[in-house]
């Protein structure tokens, strides 16, 4: 009786692997690449990440492998998943770093740091995060695409940063705390004279709380 048993398991064993092997075998390589960039250029990227996903799990030393990977992150920075896309596009970076994706792939890290920036009064970290990523990629790849459209995004995230100093700088003259506003518009200043609106504005309100502090220190 033990020995049916035995059998029986064996056999149903057999069975369960054959079946696995007949759905993994489903679709080949190619197929589920193709799939995949379907569903990710209609824009069902919740879709494009199983089969991406897919791809990279049954066939990791296909050729295709490199195009789960980069399509993986796409997809998660698509769905607004910029946290979870970071941690990709990095891991991709670090496995193909001289991949001909790379710059694309460090343009994306810095769009997705930048994308969790909410608004100027909030904290800056990814703003910043987003720069050195930005400024990496125009030292590294100097001659790549990527490198002009950093630029443009340095400029973006340095607005968001000196946004956030000058809101800042007004809260602290609002409040007559001169020497701390002063302080920041100053950082505004010096430290990013290329935000155009942002820059005039901070000179206005330096000038303004230099003034109110002579005043103060007059009267006291």
């Amino acid at each position: 009786m033990k020995r049916v048993l035995t059998v029986c398991l064996l056999m149903s064993l057999v069975f369960a692997g054959c079946s696995w092997l007949d759905v993994k075998s489903e679709k080949s390589a190619e197929e589920l690449a193709n799939e995949g960039m379907e569903k990710f250029n209609s824009e069902d990227y919740r879709m494009a990440l199983q089969v991406f996903h897919k791809l990279r799990d049954w066939y990791p030393f296909s050729k295709y492998a490199i195009l789960a990977e980069l399509k993986i992150a796409d997809g998660l920075y698509n769905l607004r998943q910029f946290e979870e896309a970071i941690r990709v596009y990095e891991e991709f970076e670090s496995l193909h770093p001289r991949n001909e994706a790379t710059p694309y792939v460090v343009n994306q890290i810095g769009l997705s740091h930048f994308g969790r920036v909410d608004t100027i009064d909030r904290d800056q970290v990814s703003a910043r995060k987003a720069l050195m990523t930005f400024t990496r990629l125009i030292k590294q790849f100097p001659d790549s695409l990527y490198a002009q459209k950093a630029k443009e995004n340095v400029i973006k995230c340095q607005k968001s940063l000196a946004g956030h100093e000058l809101e800042v700088g007004i809260f602290y003259y609002k409040s007559k705390h001169y020497r701390a506003a002063i302080n920041r518009f100053t950082t505004v200043v010096t430290d990013y004279p290329d935000v155009g609106r942002i820059h005039h504005q901070a000179l206005q309100f330096l000038d303004l709380s230099e003034q109110a502090l002579r005043s103060e220190s007059s009267e006291g």
